[in-house]
């Protein structure tokens, strides 16, 4: 079992940055691929990036590809999700979590796969 506490949202305009950040506790971080999915009003959750703890393979929704960035911090045992150009359709609560790796890629797309969560940070962007 992995877990996991996020931090780092907050109020933005369309088209500012912001960075979350994910710090994970745990064991056997390897076993995981790590995902950033949100949530936003009256809607279920939605994928959004997912990165992989060993080999450093990444994963994103449409939505975000070209704007959202996940990383990982080996020291600091910190995943991030870096948003550049926000919009305000990206306005939702923010969750991390963790899945156990699968060998299809495509599970990590799933919110379903997802075993352990953050409790989430808000991300408000104004139009």
């Amino acid at each position: 079992q992995v877990q996991l506490v996020e931090s780092g949202g907050g109020l933005v305009q369309a088209g500012d940055s912001l960075r979350l950040s994910c710090a994970l506790s745990g064991r056997a971080f390897s076993s995981y691929v790590f995902g950033w999915l949100r949530q936003a009003p009256g809607r279920g959750r939605e994928f959004v990036a997912a990165i992989t703890w060993s080999g450093d393979r990444t994963y994103y929704a449409d939505t975000v590809s070209g704007r959202f960035t996940i990383s990982k911090d080996d020291a600091k045992n910190t995943v991030y999700l870096q948003m550049d150009s926000l919009k305000p359709e990206d306005t939702a609560v923010y969750h991390c979590a963790a899945c156990s790796v699968r060998h299809l890629s495509t599970y990590y797309y799933q919110p379903r796969e997802y075993d352990d969560w953050g409790q989430g940070t808000q991300v408000t962007v104004s139009s």
